[in-house]
């Protein structure tokens, strides 16, 4: 049976996340209102929150990738990676300040994100068509958050949430792929100085652009293929980082550069912030 927005399990999910981002008060996670692994629900319930967004006048600009490490993968239990949307406002620029509270429960990856100059419509695309379709590559920083308390997650739970998805950082120095070796970069992300992920593009499906790839044929399965313009982030290269208030992380992937996330201080007390 296909699970849509309007099953009362899916609309009650997408509400307890709902609140949980309107409230910025993490919830319970929502596998108890789902069935049992059914990750079509839980895309159901993350169509019906992006349609919300949208409705409140925000704009997709791309799409992550993410359970992109086969470690990940087994401890969530699933075999495949999954996708949530980019939202405008959702984005920061190189080094400016990420008020804190912004993102619920925020971690850190670095990642190589692709932004595209040609739509990706095929049915089976192949690593060729990714490449003839992307403008350039760019470093990144997804600073991932979670709407679910003490990130108590399943796959279904972080597939619901958007997987997981809550700002993202983007270097602004482009660089065309033929300069790039993406499977053999290497990655490291440090706070201050010091490192507290390190990785490389392989660390990623393999490969970056299998990740851009899986995406691509994911999306037009669903009716919504990637489009000209639309960024990919294609997965994290190492471990999550943990964030305080006042971090400033710097990632740096060989070949694309560097990447700034700055996170701003935690609010007084008594500070509506």
């Amino acid at each position: 049976m296909t699970t849509t927005r309007n099953d009362p399990a899916v609309r009650d999910a997408a509400e307890r996340l709902d609140r949980a981002h309107r409230t910025g008060t993490p919830c319970a996670p929502v596998r108890d209102l789902l069935p049992a692994g059914d990750l079509d629900a839980a895309y159901a319930v993350q169509s019906l929150l992006t349609g919300r967004r949208l409705a409140e006048g925000r704009r997709i600009t791309g799409w992550k990738v993410g359970l992109t490490s086969p470690a990940v993968q087994r401890q969530l239990g699933v075999d495949t990676p999954d996708f949530g949307a980019l939202f405008d406002d959702t984005a920061v620029p190189d080094g400016a300040e990420l008020p804190w509270g912004a993102v619920l429960q925020p971690k850190a990856e670095a990642e190589v994100a692709l932004v595209l100059e040609h739509d990706l419509p095929h049915e089976r695309h192949t690593v060729a068509d990714v490449i003839r379709a992307t403008a350039f590559a760019l470093p990144a920083v997804e600073v991932v958050g979670s709407r679910i308390r003490d990130w108590d997650i399943t796959a279904v739970d972080t597939v619901a949430d958007n997987a997981s998805c809550g700002a993202y950082v983007l270097g602004a120095r482009p660089v065309p792929l033929r300069d790039l070796d993406l499977r053999t970069a290497g990655m490291v992300l440090e706070r201050r100085g010091e490192p507290v992920s390190t990785g490389a593009g392989v660390a990623c499906l393999g490969h970056p652009l299998h990740a851009a790839v899986w995406l691509a044929n994911t999306l037009v399965r669903l009716g919504t293929p990637l489009r000209a313009g639309d960024t990919v982030l294609t997965g994290a290269l190492g471990p999550m980082a943990a964030v305080a208030p006042g971090d400033v992380l710097e990632a740096r992937i060989d070949g694309l550069g560097s990447v700034r996330a700055v996170f701003g201080p935690a609010a007084a007390e008594g500070d509506p912030r």
